[in-house]
C-alpha cells in the first residue's frame, strides 16, 4: 500500500484552492496560467479528447487555444456536485458541471465531468484525469447555440464556428 504523509486538511485545502482557481479562471477573474501553477512541472493530464498531456507546457499547448476560442471561452464555471478524498493514495475525485455562459435569458447549459486529481504536496497536483460523456458535451454546446441564435445573442464568431462544425444548426441568413 502506498502511504502518503498528507493530512486530510492539506488535501482538502489543495482541492478547495484548485476549485476556486478553476472557477475564477473560467469567470475571467484569474488567468488560466494561474490554474496551471497548481500542477507540478512534470504533471501528466489525461484529457478524454486531447489524450495524454505531459507537463504544464503540454497542458498549455492544448488549453490555451481551446479556452481562448468558442466554445471553450464560454465555459464560465465548474459547479461542484461532490468530492471524495483518499488520504492514503493522495487522490481527490470530484464531479463538476461545466457551465456555459448565459445565452441571454438566464438559461443554464451545462454538462458533468469527473476529475481525478493526484496530489504531489505543497498545494500542487502531479496528475489529473478527466472523464465525461463526449456526446453529452456536444449536445449541450448545440443546444446552447440554438438557444443563443433564437435569442439573437449569437455573435459572428460563434456563428462561424457553428457553420463549420454544426452547419445543420445554423439557419441561412
Amino acid at each position: 500500500m502506498n502511504e502518503n504523509s498528507w493530512s486530510r486538511d492539506e488535501l482538502e485545502s489543495a482541492f478547495q484552492n484548485w476549485l476556486t482557481t478553476v472557477n475564477q479562471a473560467g469567470a475571467g477573474e484569474r488567468s488560466w496560467r494561474d490554474y496551471l501553477e497548481l500542477y507540478t512541472d512534470d504533471v501528466v493530464y489525461h484529457e478524454q479528447m486531447a489524450g495524454t498531456l505531459k507537463g504544464r507546457e503540454g497542458i498549455w499547448a492544448w488549453a490555451e487555444p481551446s479556452l481562448a476560442q468558442f466554445p471553450g471561452s464560454h465555459t464560465v464555471a465548474f459547479h461542484e456536485h461532490w468530492h471524495v478524498i483518499d488520504e492514503v493514495a493522495g487522490k481527490i475525485v470530484v464531479k463538476c458541471d461545466n457551465v456555459m455562459s448565459d445565452p441571454g435569458d438566464g438559461t443554464t447549459y451545462s454538462a458533468p465531468h469527473v476529475s481525478i486529481l493526484t496530489y504531489a504536496g505543497d498545494g500542487r497536483f502531479r496528475g489529473q484525469e478527466d472523464v465525461y460523456d463526449v456526446t453529452t458535451f456536444l449536445d449541450v454546446i448545440k443546444a446552447w447555440g440554438r438557444h443563443a441564435m433564437k435569442l439573437g445573442t449569437f455573435d459572428a464568431t460563434q456563428r462561424g464556428w457553428f457553420e463549420q462544425v454544426y452547419p445543420e444548426t445554423v439557419e441561412s441568413a
